[in-house]
Parts: C-alpha cells; structure tokens; sequence
C-alpha cells in the first residue's frame, strides 16, 4: 500500500472517528449523566467539606467537556485504528475493505474495551479509594496492552494453524488460547472492591453499563463509516456491462 493511501486512509478514519464519537457523545449524555449526577449528589452527601468554589460546574462538565472529550477521543482512535487497518488488511483472510474495517472495529472493542473491563469495571465518582487510584490506573493500562498483544498473537497463531487445520479449526484454537491466557492474566493480576458502604448498587451497575454502550456505539459507528469511506476509496470503480452496451450501440449503428 502506497503512502497516498495510507495519508488518505488516516484522514477517512479520523472523519469516521469524528462522527462515530459525535453519536457516542449523544448516548453519553442521554445514558451517563444519570448516574454521574446519582454519585455526585452521593459523594456531596457524604462529605464533610461544603461550600468550596467550583472550578468548572457541572453543566458545563456534561456538555461543552463532555463533547470535547468524546470527539478528540474519537477523532484520535479513528486514526490509530486507520493505521491497523492498513496493516491488516489483505493480511487477515480474504476480506474486503469494508468486511475488514467491520473485524477490526469488533476485534478494537473487545480487545481495547472488553476484556479490560471484565477485569476493571469504571466506577463512578464517589467509587474507588484515592489512595490505590494510580495503582488501578497502572493495571487497567496493562490489561488493556496485555489484551491488545495477545489478540494479535491469537491472529498469527490462527494463521500459522490453518493450513494444518483448516480455517475453522485455527479459528477456535487461536480463540481458545486467547481466553486461557486473558484468564490466566484475570487470575493473576489483582482485583479492587472499593465501593463505599451504603452506595446504591443500581447507580454502578447503570454507570458501567451505560460506558459499555458508549464504546459498543463508538466502534460499531466507526466500523461501519470508515469501512464505506474506505471501499469507496480501495474499490475500483467499473462501468456497468449495460451502460457499455448502451453506449457502444450508437457507435455500432453509425457504422
């Protein structure tokens, strides 16, 4: 693949990213600030300290930073996920532009999103010990690399399989040794409960749910835009055999 597609190929996927985070931001607004208000109003409830000068209020944290903060995430894995799409491409079966943008959109959010979560839930204001949250921090950024390299170690394994076992066989063993060894790492690593006593259930369950939904729409959107921008720009264009036809007839007819 030339750099011209490559250069073109990262402005369609930061576009992609762009409207795939614009519709994520409206399910974050409509799904996430219900339980971002409940934990706040319970964190507020539960402190001993009153009365100190907002920096930045909450009306404008749900609106203008929540879009700032959904779009420049969207605008940035856009193009990240452009970049592996030109290296996957043609390297991962025989799949075209837009079947190819669909599996990395879905291998993205699995291995990005997914099984950190498993293993990591969010939690909502009010949630987590102050004192551990750089330590979650780190762990959260190694289950998401640990989940990225061994998903692309489960591609190399199923391909190097499949001429011994066949696609299918490879398939499900490559996938096979993936769960064993995010289980292995879910084992290993360690777990945090910090959910403070006489916090309502129901408000983390919503939170957590309602990210969930968020990368679920992030990554469909993307994979379905910037695999259309992309079949548009990889696939050839050709004339139809009946406008060939119709268009060779009054030639033929003159002669």
């Amino acid at each position: 693949m030339n750099s011209i597609s490559v250069r073109a190929l990262l402005v369609r996927g930061m576009l992609a990213g762009l409207v795939a985070g614009a519709v994520a931001m409206a399910v974050a607004y409509f799904l996430g600030e219900g339980p971002v208000d409940s934990a706040i109003a319970f964190e507020e409830s539960h402190s001993h300290e009153h009365g100190g000068e907002e920096l930045v209020t909450r009306a404008m944290q749900s609106t203008a930073g929540l879009a700032t903060g959904v779009l420049v995430f969207g605008v940035a894995v856009g193009g990240i996920a452009a970049l592996a799409y030109c290296v996957a491409l043609g390297r991962i079966g025989r799949f075209g532009p837009r079947a190819t943008a669909a599996l990395l959109a879905l291998g993205a959010l699995l291995s990005v999103y997914v099984v950190p979560y498993l293993k990591y839930p969010p939690n909502p204001p009010a949630v987590g010990d102050p004192d551990t949250i750089g330590q979650r921090t780190s762990l959260y950024f190694l289950m998401v690399l640990l989940s990225v390299l061994l998903s692309v170690a489960a591609v190399i394994l199923g391909k190097r399989l499949a001429p011994r076992l066949g696609n299918w066989n490879a398939t499900i063993a490559a996938g096979g040794a993936f769960v064993v060894a995010v289980g292995l790492a879910y084992a290993f690593l360690p777990s945090f409960n910090e959910v403070p006593k006489g916090f309502p259930a129901t408000v983390v369950w919503e939170f957590r749910l309602a990210t969930l939904a968020i990368q679920a729409t992030l990554w469909t959107v993307f994979g379905l835009v910037f695999g259309f921008l992309a079949e548009r720009l990889l696939t050839p264009r050709t004339v139809p055999a009946a406008d060939e036809s119709a268009s060779a007839s009054p030639a033929v007819a003159a002669n």
